[in-house]
This record gives C-alpha cells, sequence and structure tokens, in this order.
C-alpha cells in the first residue's frame, strides 16, 4: 500500500485561492458602498505582482516596483473602484498622484493591521527569483498600524501544486 497521496482532479487550490481573493472583493466593494470611507481604525495593506496580466501602473511606479508592490490604503485614496475581476484606486506617491488598476489574480497578500487579519495567496504570475525593490510608501499611511502582530489571524493556502 503506497502512503503517496493520489493526484487530484479536481483543482482544489485554484478554487480555494479564488474564493480567498473574493473575500479580498467583497471588502472593498463594501467599502465603496458606504461612502468610500474606512470605518473605524480599519485600513489596508495590499501586495501585488506589478507584472501580472491586467495590472496597470505608472512607468515611475513599474521602474521602481518591477515585481512586487505593497499599497496602503488608509486615508489618503480616493476614485475607488471594485469590479469583477479586479479593482481600482487612486493614490498618492511623493505627492504624485497616480491610478492603478490591480486584477485580484494579482493580489499576494491582503492586510488588515487594525484587527490583525491577513490573507496570503500563491502568486499568480511566478518568477524564479524576484527583483529586489524597495518598500513602497505611498502617502496613505500614518504609520500608526501596529504590524506587531503574531500572525494568528493569518491564512495562507499553498497545496504545494505538483508541476
Amino acid at each position: 500500500m503506497s502512503n503517496d497521496t493520489p493526484d487530484s482532479l479536481i483543482p482544489y487550490d485554484e478554487i480555494v485561492q479564488e474564493a480567498l481573493r473574493a473575500v479580498v472583493g467583497r471588502v472593498l466593494g463594501s467599502i465603496v458602498n458606504g461612502g468610500g470611507t474606512l470605518p473605524g481604525a480599519h485600513h489596508f495593506y495590499i501586495t501585488f505582482k506589478t507584472g501580472a496580466p491586467g495590472v496597470s501602473i505608472p512607468p515611475h511606479l513599474r521602474e521602481r516596483f518591477p515585481d512586487e508592490m505593497t499599497i496602503v490604503l488608509q486615508n489618503k485614496f480616493w476614485d475607488l473602484e471594485v469590479g469583477a475581476q479586479g479593482f481600482s484606486v487612486s493614490l498618492t506617491f511623493n505627492q504624485v498622484p497616480a491610478k492603478l488598476t490591480i486584477p485580484f489574480a494579482a493580489i499576494t497578500a491582503f492586510v488588515d493591521p487594525a484587527v490583525d487579519f491577513g490573507l496570503q495567496f500563491q502568486a499568480a504570475v511566478e518568477q524564479l527569483e524576484p527583483e529586489a525593490h524597495e518598500d513602497a510608501e505611498n502617502d496613505g499611511s500614518d504609520g500608526d498600524g501596529d504590524g506587531d502582530g503574531d500572525g494568528s489571524n493569518v491564512v495562507s493556502v499553498d497545496f504545494g501544486r505538483k508541476k
């Protein structure tokens, strides 16, 4: 008798990733439906692959973040729009406004430090070695998030897809 797990004909990992990304869409959609203001101390860190299909960011940001970028939705954002496949938002970077369009499939992490909640996703676009980049510092963060939680509310799903 073999201890090897049989290959599944059902793509469970993809189904779960899609469902968890829908959480991000639902949360952002509730912000839009609530007038575009985050309730209480909630704020979001959203990390995404800048080279993923459908991502639209200004060239100067793509140069600065060739692989992955983290944005903060807290105080200074506007024009948040949420669709079935992704969202767009306007932010400022070093006092320069920029509109970003991000498909949900490009998101690799979503964190709300105000309630110690986070989701991590398998990268939809994988590269062998990510290039080094600076941390994103858009003008939306006042730096009051604790970020020092133990990660107890972070959900990470990685089924170790066979290739």
